[in-house]
Parts: C-alpha cells; structure tokens; sequence
C-alpha cells in the first residue's frame, strides 16, 4: 500500500495545478495551447529526441506560469496597499513568464519548421501506421477532458473525488485503445475487467460516487473511440 504521506504530497501538487488552471487565465491559455502544440507534433510524427525537446519546452513554459502566480500571491500576502517594490516584483516574474514563452515559440519554429512541407495525405498515413500514436493522442485527449470537467465542476480534490473520475476514464481509454489495436480477444478482455475493476475500486473506497466513475468511464471510451475512428 502507497505511503499515505506520497499520496497526500502529489494530490496537493494536482490541486495546486487545478487552482492555477480555474484562477489565472493566462494558465489556461498557456495549457491549451500545450495540448495543440504536443498533437500537432504527433501528428506531424516528429522524431522522439523532437518531441523530447517540445515537451521539455512545454513544461518550462506551464512551470514558469504557476511559479509566477505563487510569487504574486506571495507578495500579495505581505502587503495590502500599492508598493512600488512589489510592482517591481511582480513585473519581473511575468517577465520570466514572457521570455519562457518566447523561447518555446523558437523551439516550436525550430522543430517544426522542417516538417511544415510534408504532404496532408503522408501525414494521415503515418499516423494510421503508428497505433501508438493514436493512442497518445486519445490519452491526451482523455487527460484534457478530465482536467476541464475538475477545472468546471470542481468538486472533492483532484485524486479523490470529482467529476468525472481521472482513473476511470484513463483506465477505459486504454481499453478502448487496445479493443482497436488487438486482435486477441482474451487481451481485450482482460483489459475490459482491470477497467472495470480500476473503476470498481473508485466507488468501493468511497473517493468517487457512481455517476462519477460512469462518467469517466464513458469520457475514456467515446473520447478514444471517436479519435481512433477519425485516424486509424
């Protein structure tokens, strides 16, 4: 059984990003884009060291955006009137935010401007020969999804309780994503019970209600189903 404390450390650092993502419009822009620009790299099948990079570059951006949003809640807790001092701070820390942003743009360029000339249809279908691929889009999707009904609804905390259930819609995602890659049935099928059992436990241990789980559950499988049947 997981060390209560581990699991309280990383609920708190989730919660801390749900803040960050319902409070600071800026968050959720830099979010938003995150998710395009890592599908448009799989879809452009970027090479795994190129995606490494865009990922990395992805995450010193979002990074450097909640850095600066507990950095302006710090100094709003140490003074209540207009100081000069803190303006000065505050300005600073977006301006981190404004250069983070500015050399992820140059990654991007850089990375992606060698596959811009790549044909649409060649593309598609080097996608549709990389399951995998598609797999990782409808995970990200599913991810997505998940984080804006918490950001929405926002209700119990990010790892127990909320809606719709993180673990349920991951762990059908990855049901559906191997009934549409494998044709071994008795794989399908004991991915179909691990789901049901990961969404099960949810419900027995209290943390999710059943709707919650249904709903997740079905965020995983129409998510999954619907970019596996546009793609492959």
């Amino acid at each position: 059984m997981a060390n209560p404390k581990i699991v309280d450390s990383f609920n708190h650092a989730i919660e801390g990003l749900i803040y960050v993502l319902k409070t600071q419009r800026n968050m959720r822009i830099h979010f938003l884009f995150s998710v395009l620009i890592t599908l448009v790299a799989i879809y452009l099948n970027v090479s795994k060291v190129e995606l490494l990079i865009v990922l990395l570059a992805i995450a010193f951006v979002l990074v450097v955006e909640i850095v600066n949003t507990a950095v302006e809640h710090a100094v709003d807790l140490t003074t209540n009137t207009i100081n000069p001092v803190a303006r000065v701070i505050k300005d600073i820390s977006a301006a981190a935010v404004l250069i983070s942003a500015i050399a992820a743009f140059v990654v991007f360029y850089i990375v992606f401007s060698y596959y811009l000339n790549i044909p649409f249809e060649s593309a598609i279908f080097k996608i549709k020969q990389s399951p995998w691929h598609i797999s990782f889009i409808a995970f990200i999707i599913v991810l997505s999804l998940v984080v804006a009904g918490k950001v929405f609804f926002h209700r119990g905390t990010p790892l127990r309780g909320g809606m719709p259930s993180g673990h349920a819609a991951l762990a059908f995602a990855i049901w559906t994503a191997i009934a549409f890659s494998s044709t071994n049935n008795l794989v399908i099928v004991m991915a179909f019970i691990l789901a049901f059992f990961v969404a099960r436990s949810r419900i027995t241990e209290s943390i999710h209600t059943a709707w919650e789980v249904v709903a997740g559950a079905l965020v995983g499988i129409l998510a999954t189903t619907i970019v596996f049947q546009l793609l492959k």
